[in-house]
């Protein structure tokens, strides 16, 4: 069956301990194309981005890959439905090679080198163990997991987080280069004029609400609507 070519959210709100860390939110993620997830910290960008990886469950609303409900599907079976979860602080396994790292995710040879035609500089440290990797290399070494991966849809968050910005500007333009691969995008990032100038429609989550919803290049271009909308007004 090929894969669907939308991640929709309708009306999904996430609890932490006794009450939501954030609510109504509805969205819909395309294949081919990034949407940003930006806010203030704190705002549940984190926690609506596990809900949908299946890290954790959603409290109210749906989650749909296409037109199939997949809220009650296990973490595993949405990554192997496309979806993929690049997590804070650089989910490497330290023990293991570059290559073994890729291996992980990759079905074929050709699906690694594929990947690694992206970033030359690991193609050097191929049979390296990745815990003498810099955190730019095993950053590297995450999104090459990722490509080899092949996913329909791929939920990035704070992929720039400790990284020198020499660094994450070289890495992020391959966001993009995912992106036109056919990959649908959602990504939260804390340099929010980066994920905006990516994105072709972004959300502002502040106090665990949506404020604004629409056009990145709006967003972009008004720093007071940008302003507003972390500040939590209604900027929609």
């Amino acid at each position: 069956m090929d894969a669907a070519n939308t991640l929709t959210l309708d009306d999904v709100s996430v609890n932490r301990g006794a009450g939501p860390v954030i609510s109504g939110v509805s969205l819909t993620v395309r294949r081919g194309e990034v949407t940003a997830l930006v806010g203030p910290n704190g705002a549940g960008k984190t926690s609506l981005i596990e809900a949908i990886s299946g890290v954790t469950p959603h409290a109210t609303g749906s989650i749909l890959l296409g037109d199939t409900p997949i809220s009650t599907w296990s973490r595993v079976n949405r990554a192997r439905a496309g979806i993929v979860h690049i997590e804070q602080g650089r989910a490497v396994f330290p023990s293991l090679t570059v290559r073994e790292n890729l291996s992980l995710t990759a079905r074929t040879e050709p699906e690694i080198e594929e990947a690694l035609a992206h970033f030359p500089e690991l193609e050097k440290r191929i049979d390296a163990p990745t815990a003498l990797l810099s955190g730019g290399e095993q950053q590297m070494v995450v999104l090459a997991r990722a490509f080899a991966a092949r996913p329909a849809f791929l939920l990035v968050d704070e992929m720039s987080l400790g990284l020198a910005p020499v660094v994450f500007t070289r890495l992020f333009p391959l966001i993009r280069t995912l992106a036109e691969s056919g990959v649908g995008v959602l990504l939260v990032e804390q340099f929010t004029h980066l994920a905006l100038g990516l994105a072709g429609e972004a959300l502002v989550v502040a106090g665990g609400r949506v404020a604004y919803q629409g056009p990145a290049a709006r967003l972009e271009a008004d720093p007071e609507l940008l302003r507003r909308a972390y500040l939590g007004g209604a900027a929609a």
